[in-house]
Formats: structure tokens, C-alpha cells, sequence
């Protein structure tokens, strides 16, 4: 029996989320300045919006516009019902930083704890929280949603691999939280300390970066776990929870009771057909701090319109493939880390690891790929392994590119979300 996730007809459904977007639409408008003078400019009346069946007329909203509200964008609640704030990493320019009401902080305590049902996680478990706490909303939203699902929380935080493994072992965590390139590093200190007889981990969820098949199962070896399971979410949306895996395997479940999600072309913004790639769009049901509308999230999904063999009523959007500003645009050609990955794919002899740098030599743009040989594989034919990725990627992203395979370890590794591209050409 599931306490969390609730199971509706999709005429429930539909019915939840004409009445969450109408909703939506009249608070944010009223309230909020920035919405009402969009609303103006794209002459809609916010009281006509009758619910999905309007919602591709609506304008969009993107990160530029939360930066320009700077400190409390789209503001749709008076400042004294303001609990809390997260912030995004915040890459360029100033950070996104997003309110919380009480509901708006119970709502994503929610999200999370439906991500441990569908985990097939219980009151037993113990949850080692491996993210960043503070500003960023990984942690306390791990935390307050696994609290509230019932199961025990170590809140470790992000790094200190000493006391990691201490409390994996002393405590027997039998759930790790973190990104898979911290999966992964901590997989590869069980093995380098001989710890995995003392281990009894048994899940892993994982998220905030683009991972390979590869990558999951060096992770999912090396900690002798059962499953792991791929988590979605972004500060925008509460933070960490709006989607996880099923044991099915075959994308995520979003929580469709409390968010829309289209996908458009990022560069026309018109609706792909069902089933094609895209610019991820979501517009919330009931955040009240800071609701969002028609927002541009910058992933790359596709929604999967079939039912799950789960039996899980919620809707499922295909792992996210990378983000728009993820492109390099290399001698003309447009790539994403992602198709490096799916090449890597291909190859027994290569690891989950991998480095682009760019530089420019002559007036040229060059790429070096690094790639880590598997564990086990010997090194002597290097060079022709090498010489066969070369022709691949060749033929299947049309570039050219010096690929040189390293010995597994090399390249760094990180706690949090691995630098996977260097751009030396300016």
C-alpha cells in the first residue's frame, strides 16, 4: 500500500492539473508584478486561462527572469510568509534565489519521500546523505524527505571520504544519496580499503549530472549494491524529488499532480511530437512562493506517453540527456557530452570516464579526448583502441579529434558533479 504516491485515473489527473494551472495563473498574476506585466505584454487575461487546454498560449519564464527579480524574483506571497530560501550554484552572474512557504517547504519534503516509496525503500532503512547542505536545496531536501517517509537519515554532507566510509560501516547505511560521480569515488575507496564484506548498502540514488550505463555499473559493482536509481530535480521545482526511476528502469516517474511538463523545440519553442527530444517546460501546480510558468528548464528529455509495467499511475519522462548550454559547438559541428558517452558505449575496453579539453592551434579549434581503460584491461593495444574511437566518432558526430586512452584512476574525480569538458579557446 502506498502512503505517498497517489494512484489517479487520468481523468483525475487531468482534473488536477486544469485546476492546479488555473490556480497558478490567477495567484502569480495577481500578486505578482513581474507575472501580471507579461500576461499584459502577451495580452492574456489570467482570469481566461481555463487550464492545460491554454497552457501553450501562455508566455514563457526563464532563469533571466528569476535574475532579474534579484534576491526574491516572481514573488507571488506577502515577505512575511517567506520561511525559507535556497539558492541555486549559480555559474554566471548573480544566483537564483527561490522562496519558500510552509507548504511550498511540506511540499517538497512530499516530492522527496515519494522518490524513497518508489525506491522500495522502508522505515528500516538507513539513508547516508552524501550532497551538499547549506544554501543548496540537495541536502535538507534529502533529509526533510526521508524524515518524513519514516526511515533514518545521516546527514554526512558532501566530501570528508573518511568519515563516509565510517559511517557506512559503522552504521550500516543501507542507502547512499549523491551524484554518481561520488557513487563512484565512493565505490572505488570500498574496494581500495577492502571495505565491501563491511558494507550493507543495498540502494543507491543518485542525480544532479549526466552519467553514463558504464558509469552506473562500475558504481553499482564496486559498493555491491542491488539497484541504483537515476533522481531528477532542480532548485526551481523545490529542489531534488520531482522524478526517480521505477525497478522498471525505463525513465522516471514525475509527480504530474505537481507539475506540467511540456517539451518544445529550444530553439522554435513550438511542442515536438510525442515521444521526441526537447527543451524540458514546467509549470508548477502549487508552489506559492514562487510559482512558475511555462519555465525553461534548459534539460533535454522526451516524454515517454506509455504506461509503466509498475503499475505506478505517474507519468514518465526519459532520463535527461544533457542541457542546452551543454553544446559545444566544435569546427562548426554541435555536440553533447551525451553522444561521447553513448560511443563509450561501444568499446569493452573503456571505463566510464572521460575528459574533453578544447584548445586553438593555427587558427583551429582542437579536441583532446581522454578516456580511462577499464579496470582489468591491458594497455598494449592503446593505441589502436584508440585509433577505432578516433573512426567512430568520426563517422557518427562528424569530428575530428586526438583520442588518447589513460590508465583507470587518472583522470580527477569529484564529490559532486565531474568537470567533464575544458575550454581553453579564448
Amino acid at each position: 500500500m502506498l502512503r505517498f504516491i497517489p494512484q489517479l485515473s487520468p481523468e483525475d489527473l487531468r482534473r488536477v492539473q486544469d485546476d492546479g494551472v488555473r490556480r497558478t495563473v490567477l495567484n502569480a498574476c495577481s500578486r505578482s508584478p513581474a507575472y501580471r506585466a507579461a500576461f499584459a505584454a502577451a495580452g492574456i487575461d489570467p482570469r481566461a486561462v481555463r487550464g492545460l487546454e491554454d497552457l501553450d498560449k501562455l508566455p514563457f519564464t526563464d532563469a533571466d527572469d528569476l535574475r532579474l527579480g534579484y534576491p526574491l524574483p516572481l514573488l507571488s506571497v506577502p515577505e512575511s510568509e517567506v520561511v525559507r530560501v535556497h539558492a541555486s550554484s549559480g555559474t554566471t552572474g548573480k544566483r537564483k534565489i527561490l522562496a519558500y512557504t510552509q507548504r511550498d517547504v511540506d511540499t517538497f519534503a512530499l516530492q522527496m519521500a515519494r522518490c524513497f516509496e518508489l525506491a522500495g525503500l522502508t522505515p528500516q532503512d538507513r539513508v547516508q546523505i552524501a550532497v551538499g547542505y547549506g544554501l543548496w536545496t540537495a541536502g535538507v531536501g534529502f533529509q526533510a524527505g526521508c524524515e518524513l517517509f519514516g526511515a533514518l537519515a545521516v546527514p554526512v554532507g558532501a566530501g570528508n571520504l573518511e568519515i563516509q566510509l565510517q559511517m557506512l560501516t559503522d552504521l550500516g547505511s543501507t542507502c547512499l544519496c549523491s551524484t554518481a560521480s561520488m557513487a563512484l569515488l565512493m565505490g572505488e575507496e570500498v574496494q581500495r580499503n577492502n571495505l565491501a564484506d563491511k558494507v550493507q548498502l543495498r540502494t543507491v540514488i543518485f542525480g544532479s549530472e549526466g552519467y553514463s550505463p558504464k558509469m552506473r555499473r562500475s558504481f553499482e559493482r564496486a559498493l555491491g549494491i542491488k539497484q541504483s536509481f537515476d533522481i531528477g530535480g532542480m532548485t526551481e521545482m523545490y529542489g531534488p524529488g520531482t522524478a526517480l526511476e521505477c525497478r522498471v528502469h525505463e525513465g522516471l516517474h514525475y509527480w504530474a499532480d505537481l507539475f506540467v511538463i511540456e517539451i518544445v523545440d529550444p530553439a522554435g519553442l513550438q511542442p515536438v511530437p510525442p515521444g521526441q527530444t526537447g527543451e524540458m517546460v514546467v509549470t508548477s501546480l502549487r508552489k506559492e512562493a514562487c510559482p512558475l510558468i511555462r519555465y525553461r528548464t534548459g534539460d533535454l528529455s522526451r516524454l515517454l506517453p506509455d504506461p509503466c509495467p509498475c503499475g505506478c499511475s505517474m507519468p514518465r519522462h526519459d532520463r535527461l540527456i544533457g542541457r542546452v548550454d551543454d553544446m559545444i559547438i566544435f569546427r562548426g559541428v554541435n555536440i553533447y557530452p551525451g553522444q561521447i558517452t553513448d560511443i563509450m558505449q561501444d568499446y569493452a575496453e573503456l571505463g566510464s570516464e572521460y575528459h574533453i579539453s578544447l584548445s586553438r592551434k593555427d587558427g583551429l579549434d582542437s579536441m583532446l579526448l581522454e578516456i580511462e581503460r577499464a579496470e582489468g584491461a591491458g594497455g598494449d593495444a592503446d593505441a589502436h583502441l584508440a585509433a577505432r574511437v578516433t573512426k567512430t566518432l568520426h563517422s557518427r558526430v562528424l569530428i575530428s579529434a586526438e583520442v588518447r586512452i589513460v590508465n583507470p584512476g587518472t583522470l580527477p574525480r569529484s564529490f559532486g558533479k565531474s568537470r567533464r569538458v575544458t575550454d581553453n579557446r579564448l
